[in-house]
């Protein structure tokens, strides 16, 4: 979703944490009311985009000398995902310290940013005052949201309805003003008074302190399924929300063996109470019987058009069992995904008649289920969504919603258009019944991305590529299937009045709710997501509507959904950021890693194509440039201007941003770019750093990992290096280290273990490859690092201190490895652009 006027799942390893506003919630202690006479503010109109879909797999690909990983096929070998590492992982680029990391040991990791909710990051902890510095485009001020998560363990709990404003909406919240005798509170948004019905009437400040509301910036109000009327609460929710795989029979026998192991594990990896549904789908659709256990049985329906009403009560009121729970099922899985046999024609694999869309029509006529399953008035509704995971190994190239063969057929553009539309349309289907459709395509041949998009789109689902269906496939097969996700999901942001929203991207889009009759003064913004999931984030730009004469601006971000268990749940998060006169004062508070990702998801939300891309490319020059005069003055004594200090992390992120697959030319395939374009615009913040700025971690003796500049001066013959760049990591072997067979295997395993530790929870899971230096592969490595080999000696050690610890022969040594080439180093860029690079912080 893109919203704009256009309203067109973090860790830093290099800033500072901040202390959060702690101020007392107490009448004391708050700022004086004021009464807002200012025209109130309409949000804006939504800009359609494409939305989520992730990356390339995850599974561990070798070049030589290194065996394949990938092929034979096997078994992929799943393990349990670890909770995130509290263990900090800082270094400063001055001082880079080695990190001790074990099998044992938890994972090293970067300092939360800022704040006491990860769910909420604001560019900037401060907010100047003056209208006409606080919005320089180029810079801007927004904010990250995260509205699923930790949306499994969450914060503090009330089970009881929320005070509201009656005026705008706002929910009560710490940095209110209470009248402790009467219990009255005073909006911190509209600056409203309201009555608590004396329930915050009290004798002293201390005594409100036990209203979670009032003493914490995030709280949970929780309303559980037996307390709905019509609603029928289930003792496992999960016996209630299926899975229903989709499969493609239309594959060759190399991408069916490995698609056979993947089923087979994934099957073996689900919860004994989790109930399945196995589809197949080629030029017809099969739809299996679990109520025969010995032979694989299935009812077929033609897959040339949609199914009639009369196939599909056929089917649901018939004797089959369609979707069973695993623990009563699993001989017959087994059994069905061993009777796959490979395609039997010599028909080319893009050719193949595929209906797709007709095997996601027939999943979600099998989950819905009979339509009068009434029971005493009551419906039954399923507390969490319902998944399909499709697994396509080609296009949807038959029956409803498919193209052409031949994108060269004079019909082809009419057709392709009439596919989008009625994608689109089976995805909200999908989200109507609380369904997430997911897609995961892999093998060589191409899927069509953009017609596949608007369907796990509309149905809030992911779509992932991969080389095969392999370990990387079966792993976020897994993934897919068990990340925990709520459904009936609505964002609500209220803003001080002097704060406008202009520009929201994320995985949703406007929810028109009419509130004008009960909240005469309703602002807010209200933002419908398909799911609610950990892995998401909405990027939101603001700008101040004029000066602001108040110390402090406040956000209350509330997020309601239905999780899991079935329990309705509003999460309330309430900020408050103080305003400044000092420039200088604001731009410490900048945010550099937040504003970079916030800057970049605006970037490639207008990257759509190559040409795009490089447009976006001159784009970053421009910014970065005219931050520099916003923010700076000139050097002493030069015509060339000085960046400013308190942003000197900034450049350096957007460089890499230019210059990688978002809207560099290491990707060469436009599908692969569309995919990973449309994962970056929904993805959480830590994912979205990673995917603009890769993370450098360099292996030393004694099982420690030294997090470095991402540089090519890192690529140093006697070391191994892991290179974490959000959907891919590649783990880097010196050719001297390789050529010492005992040490080299010690630090690939330790680079192995290290690599899957910092994804082990991530999804989609990104491929994971290995390469000795001088291969061919090493390219993938060496192009997403910063060219600073041909810089001068004092530059290159300012950077990249570690340089310091080698001998004169080993930085001879390494200078002579590299070969000329004519992309700039980061400092060459920045005097192109006539500015000083800052020095790191």
């Amino acid at each position: 979703m893109a919203y704009t006027p256009q309203f067109s799942h973090g860790f830093s390893p290099t800033l500072p944490v901040r202390q959060p506003d702690t101020a007392a919630p107490c009448s004391e202690t708050m700022p004086p009311p004021l009464i807002s006479t200012g025209p109130s503010r309409f949000p804006p109109e939504f800009q359609q985009d494409e939305m989520s879909a992730p990356s390339p797999g995850n599974g561990i690909i070798a070049a030589t000398p290194f065996p394949r990983l990938s092929t034979p096929p096997g078994p992929p070998v799943f393990t349990s995902p670890i909770p995130p590492t509290a263990v900090p992982f800082r270094t400063s680029p001055a001082s880079p310290q080695p990190i001790i990391f074990s099998s044992a040991s938890a994972l090293p990791a970067s300092p939360q940013p800022v704040g006491d909710s990860p769910s909420v990051l604001f560019s900037s902890q401060k907010v100047l005052k003056l209208k006409k510095q606080g919005n320089v485009p180029s810079l801007g001020f927004g904010a990250l949201i995260s509205p699923g998560r930790d949306v499994s363990s969450g914060p503090q709990i009330i089970q009881r309805e929320p005070h509201r404003c009656p005026s705008c909406g706002a929910y009560s919240n710490l940095y209110c003003n209470i009248l402790i005798g009467s219990g009255q509170w005073q909006c911190v948004i509209c600056r409203n008074l309201n009555e608590s019905e004396g329930e915050y009437a009290a004798r002293s400040k201390e005594d409100l302190y036990h209203f979670l509301e009032l003493s914490s910036s995030v709280v949970d109000y929780v309303r559980t399924g037996n307390r709905r009327a019509g609603f029928i609460p289930a003792s496992d929710s999960r016996t209630s929300a299926p899975i229903v795989l989709v499969v493609d029979e239309s594959l060759d026998e190399p991408h069916l063996q490995h698609l056979q192991s993947s089923l087979h594990a994934f099957i073996d990896s689900v919860s004994p109470t989790t109930r399945i549904g196995i589809i197949l789908y080629g030029r017809t659709v099969s739809v299996h019987d679990f109520s025969v256990e010995s032979v694989a049985s299935a009812d077929v329906l033609p897959g040339d058009k949609s199914p009639t009403l009369e196939s599909l009560k056929a089917l649901i009121y018939g004797s089959g069992i369609y979707l069973s729970p695993m623990h009563a099922s699993l001989h017959a899985a087994h059994t069905i995904f061993s009777s796959l046999r490979p395609y039997k024609l010599s028909i080319p694999e893009a050719s193949r008649d595929r209906c797709l869309g007709t095997a996601v029509e027939v999943a979600l006529a099998i989950i819905q289920g009979p339509s009068a399953e009434v029971s005493r008035g009551a419906i039954r509704r399923s507390g969490a969504n319902s998944r399909i995971i499709v697994c396509a190994g080609g296009p949807n190239t038959y029956g409803p919603g498919s193209v052409l063969h031949s994108v060269s057929h004079p019909n082809y553009l009419h057709m392709e258009k009439s596919a989008l539309n009625w994608m689109e349309h089976l995805g909200r289907e999908a989200h109507q019944q609380n369904t997430v459709v997911d897609i995961l395509c892999a093998g060589t041949c191409p899927v069509r991305v953009p017609i596949l998009q608007p369907l796990v789109k509309a149905s809030g689902g992911v779509l992932v590529l991969h080389d095969d269906f392999g370990e990387a496939f079966g792993v976020n097969l897994q993934r897919a299937s068990a990340r925990a996700a709520g459904s009936h999901g609505l964002l609500e942001v209220h803003c001080s009045d002097d704060i406008q929203i202009t520009q929201v991207i994320g995985p949703g889009e406007e929810a028109h709710i009419d509130t004008h009759e009960t909240l005469k003064n309703d602002t807010s913004l209200y933002i419908q997501m398909p799911s609610v999931e950990e892995a998401q984030s909405f990027s939101l730009s603001m700008e101040t509507k004029r000066d602001i004469k108040s110390d402090f601006v406040f956000f209350q971000f509330v997020v309601q959904y239905s999780n899991v268990y079935q329990a309705d749940i509003s999460r309330v998060i309430t900020k408050r950021l103080p305003t400044v006169d000092s420039l200088s004062e604001y731009l410490e508070s900048v945010q550099d890693e937040i504003a970079a990702v916030l800057i970049a998801k605006r970037t490639a939300l207008q990257a759509k194509s190559q040409s795009d891309a490089i447009d976006m490319r001159t784009t970053i020059d421009e910014r970065v440039k005219d931050i520099a005069l916003k923010f700076e003055a000139l050097a002493p004594k030069s015509k060339i201007y000085q960046f400013p200090k308190g942003l000197s992390l900034m450049p350096e992120l957007l460089f890499h941003l230019r210059r990688g697959p978002l809207l560099g030319s290491i990707v060469g395939h436009e599908d692969e770019r569309s995919v990973l374009r449309n994962l970056f615009l929904n993805a959480s913040f830590d994912l979205s750093l990673r995917m603009v700025a890769p993370r450098c971690l360099m292996h030393r003796e004694g099982g420690t990992f030294e997090e470095l500049p991402a540089y090519d001066l890192v690529m140093q013959s006697d070391a191994a290096v892991v290179l974490d760049h959000g959907t891919d990591i590649f783990i880097w072997l010196g050719a001297e280290l390789a050529a010492e067979e005992g040490k080299s295997a010690a630090a690939l395993a330790a680079c192995r273990t290290l690599a899957e530790e910092l994804t082990e929870s991530r999804f989609p899971a990104p491929r994971i490859l290995a390469f000795k230096e001088g291969s061919s592969q090493a390219r993938y490595f060496a192009s997403r690092l910063i060219p600073a080999h041909k810089d001068p000696p004092y530059e290159q050690e300012v950077r990249f201190p570690q340089l310091r610890t080698l001998s004169p022969e080993q930085r001879t040594k390494l200078k002579s490895s590299f070969l000329h080439f004519d992309d700039p180093s980061f400092c060459e860029w920045m005097r192109s652009l006539k500015l000083i690079p800052p020095e790191p912080s």
